[in-house]
């Protein structure tokens, strides 16, 4: 049912700094508020009461299928002009819309001059947090079709992870441990881009004045990361990509 994700809705408060500080750090241009990063695009939009990542639009074939197998699996939809909108209820809390699949195009590079390998080239992975693991597999697995290719508790990160796989990025759900289950509400968190060269892309937003992390391993292997701190219209944000020293196989010294 579900192929890809579509694309996802962060709302700000201040909308033109938002769009300013996104195109800033991933480093591409937004027509009217949108980002295309290839296998995504990023809609940023007026907060009209919560501000962060405010609902994600998952791509199908077929919306009429998909509604009459969403209404089977116990999801109440509603059509709407942009979409096919589940019950919010029924999804926890996190807004879910799904619509026709379309091809994304990565939106140009916002320096024109700018080295490509620099800007973000596409999705990794989309974060929930959730008190209630289980009930989230029963939802992104269980109704909405999505492949769960990981369940991993880890006391050293405090969490329990589950990645359902969507095209060719991960719906990624995050349990607090210490927390133990709970009945609230799931809720949208963040997002882990990709970029080609990882020290360039530091180096990018350094210079631009973007607070950044120091790079380091990522939990993938051979992988590195680093926070971005500033600029993302209020979305936790992390950027992936190829430790430069894992080649050909060879292992990191």
């Amino acid at each position: 049912m579900i192929e890809a994700l579509d694309h996802i809705v962060a709302s700000t408060a201040a909308l033109e700094a938002g769009i300013r500080g996104c195109e800033l750090v991933l480093g591409r241009r937004a027509e009217h508020g949108v980002i295309g990063l290839g296998n995504v695009r990023l809609a940023i939009r007026d907060a009209v009461g919560a501000e962060g990542l405010t609902s994600l639009c998952f791509a199908v074939g077929d919306p009429v299928k998909a509604q009459s197998l969403l209404e089977r699996r116990g999801l109440p939809t509603r059509q709407e002009a942009d979409g096919l909108h589940v019950a919010p209820l029924a999804t926890h809390g996190v807004p879910v819309t799904l619509a026709a699949r379309r091809t994304h195009a990565l939106s140009p590079l916002a320096d024109a001059d700018a080295d490509p390998d620099a800007a973000v080239a596409g999705l990794d992975h989309v974060v929930i947090r959730t008190p209630d693991p289980e009930r989230a597999v029963a939802l992104y697995a269980g109704r909405l079709g999505l492949s769960l290719r990981l369940d991993r508790s880890e006391p050293a990160w405090g969490a329990r992870l589950l990645f359902f796989r969507c095209g060719d990025l991960v719906v990624e759900v995050a349990h607090e441990l210490k927390r133990g289950i709970g009945e609230g509400p799931d809720r949208l968190w963040g997002l882990s881009w990709r970029v080609p060269d990882i020290a360039k892309a530091h180096g990018r937003l350094r210079a631009a004045g973007v607070e950044v992390s120091a790079i380091r391993a990522g939990r993938r292997p051979h992988t590195e990361v680093f926070t971005v701190k500033s600029h993302t219209a209020g979305v936790p944000t992390l950027m992936l990509g190829p430790d430069p020293r894992q080649k050909d196989g060879e292992r990191r010294r």
